[in-house]
């Protein structure tokens, strides 16, 4: 009789045990849920979105860009080739679309001093400088942080497309015309003239072409991407050239 108590009470023993280990986890389970429904988890933050502008130099080193910002920002091109100035004036509005950019880093220029299909109208520094500004104050209404990408440089040579050759002091006089009106507006300055003369014998494709070697876009899409950074962090200042 004393053993069949005493397995008796081991096995109560056992049972009460037991039944505690599964209480407990009971109530460890009920914790974890009511953690998990309370907790709250926060939602994975968008990237900033950035637009580039441009002829089909900013087509080219766009793709790269969007490489080197991967993880860090949404990186898009207008459609197709920007031009110059009067096709900004007539698509800026398609080009931005219905979406909220936190930067466009834009130019125009080269189709402007070299005249490609420009439907007769005027090229001048003048107007180029005219409509550049009017470019500028509706840019500026996106709210966007704006980064004006100086022109890369003319060819030596008559360029092959256009049969057109442009000389230094006609270049000067657009560089200088732009420069005005970023001063004005005191837009952030990308200076990928100033990265691109002294080497542009280099990287240049030709003499008679304004376009550039995979290596020449490698080094525009390095800079870009740090002016966008720079933009982005507010670590440069309006009118700031990089």
């Amino acid at each position: 009789m004393r053993n069949q108590d005493s397995v008796g009470m081991l096995s109560s023993i056992r049972s009460v045990r037991v039944h505690r280990w599964v209480h407990a986890l009971l109530l460890l389970a009920c914790a974890a849920i009511m953690v998990a429904l309370f907790v709250h988890t926060p939602e994975k933050k968008e990237l900033p979105r950035v637009l580039i502008i441009g002829d089909s130099i900013s087509m080219e080193y766009t793709p790269l860009v969007a490489a080197q910002l991967a993880g860090q920002a949404t990186v898009a091109h207008n459609p197709g080739n920007g031009g110059p100035t009067i096709r900004g004036m007539r698509e800026l509005e398609g080009y931005l679309g219905d979406e909220k950019w936190d930067v466009i880093h834009f130019n125009w220029g080269l189709w402007d001093m070299y005249g490609w299909k420009y439907e007769k109208d005027d090229r001048s520094p003048e107007d180029y400088e005219r409509r550049l500004d009017a470019l500028v104050h509706r840019l500026k209404q996106t709210g966007a942080r704006l980064i004006w990408a100086t022109s890369t440089p003319i060819c030596p040579e008559e360029e092959k497309d256009s049969g057109v050759l442009v000389d230094p002091a006609t270049e000067r006089l657009y560089l200088e015309a732009a420069a005005r009106v970023m001063a004005r507006h005191r837009i952030q300055v990308d200076d990928l003239h100033a990265l691109m003369e002294p080497v542009r014998a280099q990287y240049g494709l030709s003499d008679n072409n304004v376009h550039f070697t995979r290596e020449g876009y490698e080094l525009l899409a390095a800079q870009v991407a740090r002016s966008i950074v720079s933009a982005l962090s507010g670590t440069s200042s309006a009118g700031e050239a990089q």
